[in-house]
């Protein structure tokens, strides 16, 4: 039992045990705030990915556009709705799926 109050009672553990307190708790860059940046990191390193690839989506996809009539024609048919002359579009809507 000395030991024990002899070693809880040392300056050199009662400085060690200051300081890792103080690290934790106390301090402008304490343990929990780190933990709390290096998750908001994750996610922003996530989102950047998730950006980046859309970004080369988009790049590959306008290479298409400005290098193929086709897909030319194909994106302004789904997307604006163009028609050749003498042509019928049809709009078909999912009920089911408008409902949720």
């Amino acid at each position: 039992m000395k030991k024990i109050i002899r070693f809880l009672t040392n300056k050199y553990f009662v400085a060690t045990a200051f300081f890792v307190v103080w690290m934790l708790f106390f301090d402008q860059r304490d343990f929990f705030q780190q933990r709390e940046r290096q998750a908001e990191l994750d996610k922003l390193e996530a989102k950047k990915r998730y950006y980046q690839e859309e970004i080369a989506k988009t790049k590959k996809e306008l290479e298409d556009l400005q290098n193929s009539p086709a897909a030319l024609e194909k994106f302004a048919r789904e997307h604006y709705l163009m028609k050749k002359d003498g042509e019928d579009i049809y709009i078909i809507e999912d009920s089911s799926a408008a409902k949720k």
